[in-house]
């Protein structure tokens, strides 16, 4: 029986095996038959932030949005969108739904999962709700959560469901409507609220506890809300290393202090700068504020370098079901800093084809063409996801689901030309 395998295959947990029976509608086996294997999607989430295909989806794009969104699609199968509630309704009652709905449907169109971001947070907070009573603002919050995951059931099915609440109750970086009623009610009581609301509007979503802060304090919110009863999906980790790349030692051993909860872990937002470096003296990231911050070709050389090495890392742990870098292009880009995979004018980094390398090259099982043995059977193995099988001049056409960890058995019928029905 012949295989067809991805000779690297990945990390041992992240590969699957399968056994496939081809059957023509008649029930006879496919026999020595050349069939044309391939890999459409990776069941690992590889993403990135989607915030500018929303120009393009709208036909709103300026010159370069089109290429940047096919190399987007060409690369990553996750997307984040923006809901940031200030921007996302600036008026009362005028939410950008038709806008959101349109990019997310591009993107799912395009075989890119979504997850929105963030349901609840101090942060990007509409003016309109400034001195509205507590209670008020807990029905508008309420309101906005099931209005928003309702509205998206379907295309967005996962959702920050609340933010960074460790700083919640006591951020004083300017005036917002969340932080007193997170003072007021306590950190727990707010995540329960934005859980049970989401939860309620999408049975089905999964719903993730989002933060920066990955000391202990982190750790004890964790685990006051699981001692609480309230369900968590999967942890969220942020991760912007404008200061340097971490290493892999230091990555993994808080990955794995968070791992000891049993939870999926999503490494929700990931930079690495391809310039000079934030000082390390700077303790909050949105203090360093300077006129311009260029992508160099040391930096970008160090970026590829430390991409590989942290993806590889991350991917090969296994509870990390997902990656989400920080940016495309350094257009735009948070902070300013050059963290995107393209440069401000479109043209890629070595960072992006190192990405390519692994995700869509070592990872990744080619258009493969096998022949099956005398009861129709061929071998499958590699990274874990969605393949398509095609019988040789057939226009017939099968997809099955390699799962990681396990050795499958499947049976597949497909109609193929030239043989009887």
């Amino acid at each position: 029986m012949q295989f067809a395998s991805n000779p690297a295959g990945g990390p041992a947990h992240r590969v699957g095996e399968a056994v496939v029976t081809l059957s023509d509608q008649s029930g006879n086996p496919l026999a020595d038959t050349e069939v044309v294997v391939a890999q459409t999607r990776h069941a690992f989430g590889f993403g990135n932030i989607g915030f500018d295909v929303i120009r393009v989806a709208n036909g709103e794009g300026v010159p370069g949005d089109a290429e940047l969104a096919d190399l987007y699609a060409e690369l990553f199968n996750w997307a984040t969108l923006p809901f940031y509630w200030g921007r996302f309704e600036p008026r009362e009652g005028e939410p950008d739904t038709a806008r959101l709905r349109a990019a997310a449907g591009y993107l799912r169109a395009r075989g890119v999962a979504l997850k929105g971001h963030p349901l609840v947070w101090h942060t990007v907070q509409p003016d309109w709700l400034l001195g509205r009573p507590l209670d008020e603002v807990e029905r508008l919050q309420r309101a906005r959560i099931r209005r928003e995951v309702s509205d998206f059931a379907g295309l967005i099915d996962t959702w920050d469901a609340i933010n960074e609440v460790v700083i919640m109750p006591v951020f004083d970086n300017g005036d917002n409507a969340i932080t007193p009623l997170a003072r007021a009610k306590g950190r727990i009581a707010m995540i329960r609220m934005a859980f049970e609301e989401a939860r309620a509007a999408n049975p089905h979503a999964t719903l993730l506890l989002n933060d920066f802060d990955l000391s202990s304090a982190y750790e004890c919110l964790i685990e006051g809300v699981l001692e609480a009863g309230i369900r968590i999906d999967a942890i969220g980790l942020q991760t912007h290393m404008h200061q340097g790349y971490w290493g892999e030692e230091t990555m993994l051993a808080m990955v794995d202090r968070f791992a000891r909860y049993g939870l999926p872990l999503h490494l929700t937002e990931t930079s690495l700068v391809s310039g000079h470096l934030m000082p390390p003296e700077i303790r909050d990231l949105n203090d360093y504020q300077i006129p311009s911050w260029p992508s160099t070709e040391e930096g970008e050389a160090r970026q590829a370098d430390e991409l590989v090495r942290h993806y590889r890392s991350l991917v090969g742990h296994p509870q990390v079901e997902a990656i989400t870098y920080w940016g495309m292009t350094d257009a735009g880009a948070w902070l300013g800093a050059p963290i995107g995979l393209l440069r401000a004018d479109g043209s890629k980094k070595p960072g992006y084809d190192a990405l390519h390398a692994l995700i869509k090259g070592e990872w990744w099982l080619p258009e493969t063409t096998v022949r099956t043995d005398a009861d129709g059977r061929l071998g499958l193995r590699g990274f874990a996801g969605d393949y398509e099988l095609s019988p040789g001049g057939s226009s017939a056409r099968s997809a099955i689901c390699l799962s990681q960890q396990q050795n499958q058995t499947v049976h597949l019928t497909m109609e193929v030309e030239g043989h009887a029905s």
